[in-house]
Parts: structure tokens; C-alpha cells; sequence
């Protein structure tokens, strides 16, 4: 899009994109943050003297604060370069209190629901003009819905995590099949141990609570829209809610990321990944204030699944999120509409993708001349002050710093009676060797020791860190160099090994040799 020379678009210096009106309602009105107020007729009588230009006409029907995001502005001014595309934002005055006969004529509709949005009026406009969808309006009411989405991938075989739904009537408060234990629930038969996830029916109530054991502390993380810097809390609180309906899931144990894809159309995938909400709850933010997003390469199978969501949802430009967890990718949720937020690339994408769309299907329609442009190869050229550059996309390191301080080791050959009592406590003459992890297998190992610092320096065992092995040696240490060759060894020793996988630096002078 950045090329105007490619077929289908236009050499115009600015943007054409206009707020819809009615004939009788053109006076008086005032501009729309720099760009003009036209009623319908205008676009295609600018200039009397020549013949009308038919523009197609894609229409903007959402709420203000969509239409008007950073995002939107930059994908229509780049579709606004197609040279008969002509875009009209429906007034958020008109939507809410106009009824659809008096909403501006479009040829093509761009419309997707947000809170407030009347998406009945949106059908019910898309009935009486039929225009060319971008994003299918009846199936947002089942995007509303975690119960229908949820339905719709598992009937398109999409991987999703395991889940059953708890649908409480309020009038029929018996039927509700849910038993709660100290460290589970058991959703209509169906067991989820925790730590396991609730979340609403309703996709427009962000309030998801994860539960977690007892092992690990109990308690549940509360995650919510993101507030400031905050986008989840913890709580002590271990019971599941007892009002509402929710569908309880497994936790998919990721690598503290989620991420986010999204569509245009179903050959293009746009993925970023960010910090998991569940993590502690605190939102990256950079120095700007953006919430931090990390690129994220989509395997083969998850471009499939990309295919797969925005033809299952009927929806051009979508939005849904994955859990990578266990080798595998898990769809959890599917937002709709949603755009990637800054990123020049993906708006240059978008809004070529979406004008070829229209192009496509509708200049045949009105006699336009147009044919799908067939570019090179994608070569990412940017303008900067010596000219035009090829732009770095990426880079991809692989580092590892090599200041490692080591484990701390002992090792020693021992002869005290009391590794012999030790050895035979825990059958080690069966094999010859033994391995002592558990802490109070390491705590009497401690006593025959005494103080030696791998074990005493923390004042605490952990079988974690530190482990010891004994060696059984039935005629002692075996020669290691000439001068012992005389020497003969028959009396029974230990061979003792120590290790403490702490990384904090043992001091020389406490390597001792027994």
C-alpha cells in the first residue's frame, strides 16, 4: 500500500473518508477531525463538468471510540488510497438514535460489536441494503456468548483445553450439578483438579479467577480488564463462586506468555505474544506507556488454526487467543474484530488485504476496471534522509553469559563406623553405592559428618539442592600412581560425594580430604 503505482490505487495526496449524512442534514454540520462532512451525492458530483466517478463505498458502522482508535485511522487513510474506494463513518449519534433507513448507503460494511453497540440495528441495516460484509453480523452474537464459542471450535475440530459448563437457572437452583472439594470441582460429572480456571458465559465479563491447590498456598488470581498498570489480583478466597454461570477448564501450564492472533481474512495471521495476566498481574508497559508485545512466529498447524477460526466465525478480521502448553497450541478464547496496535506493517497489510477483498468483489458489479495486482516479492524498502533502504525486520541472537559460579562439591574417602551404620540403614550393600536426597536421610548424614559446610551453610536441607553418594569400597581406594604400587589397601572404605547445587561460591579452604 505504500506503493501507489500498484494497479487499483489511487495517486491521491490525502485520504477520502467521510461521516455519512442525510441530503436534509448536510448544513450545518462541521468537520470530522479534518476530513469533510459530504452527504452521499457529493462523493460521485464533485466536479460538474465531468462525468460522475463511481466509487464504491465502504460504509463504518461501530461506536465512536472504535472508529476513531489510532489503528482504524491508520488502515482507512491506507484504504482510502484505492483510487474508487471512498470510506463513510456512520456517526455514533446516527447508529444509537437513527433508525437504519436514515443511516448513510454503503456498498461495502465494516461493523462489529462493542459494549453499547445496538448490533440489532446493525442486522437489521444489513437486511434492508444487503451490502458486502466484511465481518458477519449474526455470528458476533455467538462471539458474545463462551458457551457458543467454545461449541463452534470444538465442531471445527480446533484444540481447545478441557472444559465443562455450569449453567444455573435462577429458577430452577436444584439443577445445578456442581460439587466443590477442598482441591477440585465436579462440574456434571466432569473432575478438574486445581489449579483449574472459572470464567463467565458472558464474553463481555472479564472477571476470570484461577484456583490453585493447597500445595501451592490455596488462594485463587483474580484477572480483570486491565486497570493502569494491573490486570489481575490475588485473593485468599479458595471457593469457587456460587452465583452465575461459568465454565470451569483446565490450567494450561504455559511459558508465562499468551498469545494473541490476529486475521485478516483467512490466508493472513498476524501473532504477539505478551505477558500472561496470571503470572502477578502487573502489565509490562514501555517507556511510552505501551503495554510491551513480543513478535511471535505461528507454527504450520497454528496458521492452520488461524484459517480455520476466521472461517468458523465468518469473520474477515479477527482476533483470538492461544496457549501454547505441552507441545501443543489450545485456542481459549475468540474476541471478533480486533486490530494489532502499532504496527506499520500490519496496518499497510490490512488495508490492502481488505481493498482487495472489495475491489474484488465488487468492481465486476459496477464496471470498474480493476484486476487483482500481482506484485514481486515483498521487499521491505522504507524512505529515510540518504533515500530508500531496505528495513531490518528482525534479529534473532541466541546468548548465554558465561560467569557461572560453580556447585559446590565434596568429595572424600571415609572410614568412621558410623557411614558403615549409615550404609546399611539404607541398603546399600545391595548395589554397592547409595544416593541420600530426602531430607532426613540428609540430616543423618549431617550427624556423621558433623559440620561440614556443603550442609550446614543454610541451616536446612533441601532434596532439591543438595544430594550425597556413597560408594562402597570392600578394599579401599584404588591406586593412583606409581609411588602406591608397594602400598597395599585391604581395609574397607567409603567413597563420599557431596554436592550442593546452590550457586553461591565455596570457599577453597573448606575442601577438605579425609
Amino acid at each position: 500500500m505504500s506503493e501507489p503505482a500498484s494497479p487499483g490505487e489511487s495517486q491521491r495526496v490525502a485520504p477520502r473518508f467521510f461521516v455519512g449524512c442525510e441530503d436534509d442534514e448536510s448544513e450545518g454540520l462541521e468537520d470530522y477531525d479534518g476530513c469533510s462532512m459530504r452527504t452521499d451525492m457529493e462523493l460521485y458530483d464533485e466536479d460538474a463538468d465531468s462525468p460522475p466517478e463511481r466509487q464504491i463505498v465502504v460504509g463504518i458502522c461501530s461506536m465512536m471510540k472504535k472508529s476513531k482508535s489510532k489503528p482504524m485511522t491508520q488502515i482507512l487513510e491506507r484504504l482510502c488510497r484505492f483510487e474508487y474506494i471512498t470510506v463513510v463513518i456512520f456517526p455514533e449519534d446516527v447508529i444509537l438514535n437513527e433508525p437504519v433507513d436514515k443511516w448513510p448507503l454503503c456498498d461495502c460494511l465494516v461493523s462489529f460489536h462493542s459494549k453499547g453497540f445496538p448490533l440489532d440495528k446493525a442486522v437489521s441495516y444489513a437486511e434492508l441494503r444487503n451490502p458486502l460484509l466484511i465481518n458477519d453480523l449474526n455470528t458476533q452474537y455467538y462471539i458474545q456468548d463462551r458457551r457458543e464459542v467454545y461449541r463452534i471450535l470444538q465442531q471445527e475440530g480446533i484444540d481447545l483445553p478441557r472444559y465443562a459448563v455450569l449453567n444455573r437457572d435462577p429458577d430452577k437452583p436444584d439443577e445445578c450439578n456442581l460439587v466443590e472439594g477442598e482441591d477440585h470441582v465436579e462440574v456434571n460429572g466432569e473432575v478438574f483438579p486445581k489449579p483449574f480456571v472459572e470464567k463467565p458465559v458472558c464474553a463481555e465479563d472479564h472477571n476470570v479467577y484461577i484456583y490453585y491447590p493447597t500445595s501451592a498456598g490455596g488462594g485463587s488470581q483474580r484477572l480483570f480488564r486491565k486497570i493502569g498498570s494491573r490486570s489481575s489480583v490475588y485473593s485468599p478466597e479458595s471457593n469457587v463462586r456460587k452465583t452465575g454461570s461459568y465454565i470451569y477448564e483446565e490450567f494450561m501450564p504455559t511459558d508465562g506468555t499468551d498469545v494473541k492472533v490476529y486475521t485478516v481474512g483467512p490466508d493472513y495471521a498476524h501473532a504477539e505474544a505478551r505477558k500472561s495476566p496470571a503470572l502477578d498481574g502487573k502489565v509490562e508497559r514501555d517507556s511510552e506507556g505501551k503495554e510491551i508485545r513480543y513478535p511471535v512466529m505461528l507454527t504450520a498447524m497454528e496458521k492452520l488454526v488461524a484459517r480455520k477460526v476466521c472461517l468458523a466465525f465468518k469473520q474477515t478480521v479477527c482476533g483470538f487467543d492461544l496457549l501454547r502448553a505441552n507441545g501443543h497450541s489450545y485456542v481459549c478464547d475468540v474476541n471478533g474484530f480486533s486490530f494489532v496496535k502499532n504496527s506499520m506493517k500490519y496496518y499497510d497489510d490490512c488495508a490492502k488485504i481488505l481493498g482487495n477483498i472489495v475491489m474484488r468483489e465488487l468492481a465486476p458489479q459496477f464496471q470498474i476496471p480493476w484486476s487483482i495486482p500481482t506484485e514481486a516479492e515483498d521487499i521491505p524498502i522504507v524512505p529515510t534522509t540518504s533515500g530508500t533502504m531496505m528495513e531490518l525486520r528482525c534479529v534473532i541472537a541466541i546468548i548465554r553469559h558465561g560467569d557461572r559460579t560453580p556447585k559446590q562439591k565434596m568429595k572424600m574417602e571415609v572410614r568412621n563406623p558410623m557411614f558403615f551404620e549409615l550404609f546399611d540403614k539404607y541398603g546399600g550393600y545391595k548395589t554397592g553405592k547409595l544416593k541420600l536426597k530426602k531430607p532426613k536421610q540428609l540430616h543423618n548424614t549431617w550427624f556423621s559428618l558433623f559440620s561440614i559446610p556443603v550442609f550446614s551453610r543454610y541451616g536446612h536441607f533441601s532434596g532439591i539442592n543438595r544430594k550425597v553418594q556413597i560408594t562402597y569400597l570392600p578394599h579401599g581406594q584404588p591406586k593412583t600412581s606409581s609411588e602406591e604400587e608397594g602400598m597395599e589397601k585391604t581395609e574397607e572404605t567409603f567413597h563420599l560425594y557431596c554436592l550442593d547445587h546452590n550457586r553461591v561460591a565455596f570457599p577453597q579452604h573448606h575442601v577438605l580430604y579425609i
